[in-house]
């Protein structure tokens, strides 16, 4: 499964986080099919090996396929922080070396952050910011606006800190946040955004849980820590085979009529209900 990519980023279900420090793992975390692999400079390195996992990126993309590598993102450190600088400079050749697809900013809360970062590594890469704290909250409608911005990303468990929340399991408490995330996504244009991490990657019944609510609540992918959580991620953001079958049945009768409002099972199919069949098959 590591050759062609499966769909572009932007319509990407799972996108799978993998250590900078730890070079083997990054062609496996690609052989997941996770539709996207972070390469995570941030929480998963220590701060005594940051540079030198920095430095050893090019040397392990390089070995890489094109189409692996067009799946590929890297998590920088965050704005402020003594790593930030080099991390942008770094990511800057690996864009222009066409190792890496683009970047993901943590703890986004400036549009200005995210323009530094865009010129760092010019036009053709993308950027993914993830909403983390008050502060990104906030400014959540600029940063879904800023140039080459590819997706929102959702990161529950530091925004949570940043609030001094106590969320349940559910986090009910953060539909609000998720919302927000939604509705600046959809007035910016872009895709649907990218929903946080379900931290106990053994237990099955709560990432089903939680992949259930993003589906409902708009959001169209995941982020995650292990890569048993790819492939239900994958099956679960997806179209069912029910909605997949009621989705045809809609789109033939409308071509089969001509165009126009139709009858389906004794239900009226207007143009709302006709692109909502086109979009799941769009992301079958």
């Amino acid at each position: 499964m590591s050759g062609a990519p499966l769909v572009p980023l932007s319509l990407a279900r799972a996108f799978l986080f993998v250590p900078g420090d730890r070079p083997e793992r990054h062609a496996r975390a690609l052989a997941t099919g996770a539709g996207g692999v972070i390469v995570d400079l941030e929480d998963a390195v220590a701060p005594e090996r940051k540079a030198a996992a920095r430095e050893q990126l090019a040397a392990s993309f390089a070995a890489l396929q094109p189409a692996q590598r067009a799946r590929l993102l890297v998590r920088v450190n965050a704005a402020g922080t003594p790593w930030h600088d080099d991390d942008c400079a770094q990511v800057g050749a690996l864009v222009a070396q066409g190792l890496i697809a683009g970047v993901v900013l943590p703890k986004a809360e400036r549009a200005a952050d995210l323009s530094g970062l865009a010129q760092a590594i010019g036009p053709q890469g993308v950027l993914v910011p993830l909403i983390e704290s008050a502060a990104g909250l906030a400014a959540v409608n600029e940063l879904a606006a800023a140039p080459q911005v590819l997706r929102l990303a959702f990161g529950n468990l530091d925004f949570q800190a940043d609030l001094g929340l106590a969320c349940d399991a559910d986090e009910a408490e953060l539909v609000p946040v998720r919302l927000a995330l939604l509705l600046a996504s959809r007035r910016a244009g872009l895709p649907a955004p990218i929903d946080g991490v379900t931290p106990d990657w053994r237990n099955a019944a709560r990432l089903a849980a939680d992949t259930a609510r993003a589906r409902r609540g708009g959001f169209g992918a995941k982020l995650c820590i292990h890569p048993d959580q790819v492939a239900p991620v994958q099956t679960g953001l997806g179209p069912t085979a029910q909605e997949l079958t009621w989705a045809r049945r809609v789109v033939d009768a409308v071509q089969a009529a001509g165009g126009g409002v139709v009858s389906l099972d004794g239900r009226m199919v207007d143009a709302p209900v006709v692109r909502l069949a086109e979009r799941l098959l769009a992301h079958a």
